[in-house]
């Protein structure tokens, strides 16, 4: 990772109102830590420098030379450790830099990048599923990489690609358990496999169809008992007139 160079100067607006005025300058307030410094130090950097710097760098684990002016120091070599950004426009609104020596090793947190087609997806149809998208590594500053590629080329179905696989810059150490699943390729769904699921799914569907043709069924019953009843007292009446009509 080469260090680029930008420019800062002292903050003194801490207020929300303040800083709201330091941004509508064209401004965007920052903070400094490390080791070397007692306490934070507040700073401020013209917003179009550090957003084309994020722009034209491939994560946002930037090595800057800070020259911070007034200092008395010529250049801090400082990590970009945090970015704020607006959650819509996506404008740059705080920086948080990390102070750093160029003979002490840091951690960082950097992505993961695939290149190429995995065999098993070109020829076997399966599906390549990636599973960590950030490593974290150990490294003098100099020597941090901005990313981590990993080539999938070679990797057929139900086969995976582990931290252990991952093959570092030289002077860089990739930290967490080697074990861990970087990149695998998973095998495609069966024919078995999805005659199975559709049968579970007919199934399903004809035990509510019946269901409800039960439900149906019991509903209907009293209907047909009322038309029954109906159909007696019809006779009942049809039986009447004739006797009332023999005694007239």
């Amino acid at each position: 990772m080469k260090s680029v160079s930008l420019k800062a100067y002292p903050r003194s607006q801490v207020q929300r109102a303040e800083v709201k005025k330091l941004r509508d300058a064209g401004r965007v307030p920052a903070t400094i830590y490390g080791r070397l410094l007692s306490q934070p130090q507040n700073l401020e950097v013209i917003s179009e420098e550090i957003a084309e710097l994020l722009n034209h760098s491939v994560s946002e684990n930037l090595l800057v030379d800070l020259a911070v002016d007034s200092d008395a120091r010529a250049n801090r070599l400082a990590l970009v450790q945090d970015v704020q950004h607006h959650p819509i426009t996506g404008k740059v609104l705080h920086v948080d830099f990390h102070e750093v020596s160029e003979s002490e090793k840091v951690t960082i947190s950097v992505p993961v990048e695939t290149v190429g087609e995995a065999a098993g997806v070109k020829t076997g149809g399966g599906t390549l599923e990636h599973v960590m998208f950030r490593v974290k590594v150990r490294a003098l500053p100099k020597d941090l990489p901005e990313q981590i590629v990993v080539d999938v080329s070679a990797l057929e179905i139900g086969k995976s690609y582990h931290l252990s696989d991952v093959k570092a810059p030289e002077g860089v150490e990739v930290l967490g358990d080697k074990h861990l699943t970087v990149v695998s390729v998973a095998a495609p769904r069966t024919e078995e496999v999805a005659a199975a699921t559709d049968a579970t799914k007919t199934a399903g569907d004809v035990e509510m169809t019946k269901e409800k043709k039960e439900d149906g069924t019991e509903g209907a019953a009293p209907a047909k008992a009322d038309a029954k009843a109906g159909d007696k007292k019809a006779d009942a009446k049809g039986e009447a007139k004739p006797a009332d009509a023999k005694k007239k």
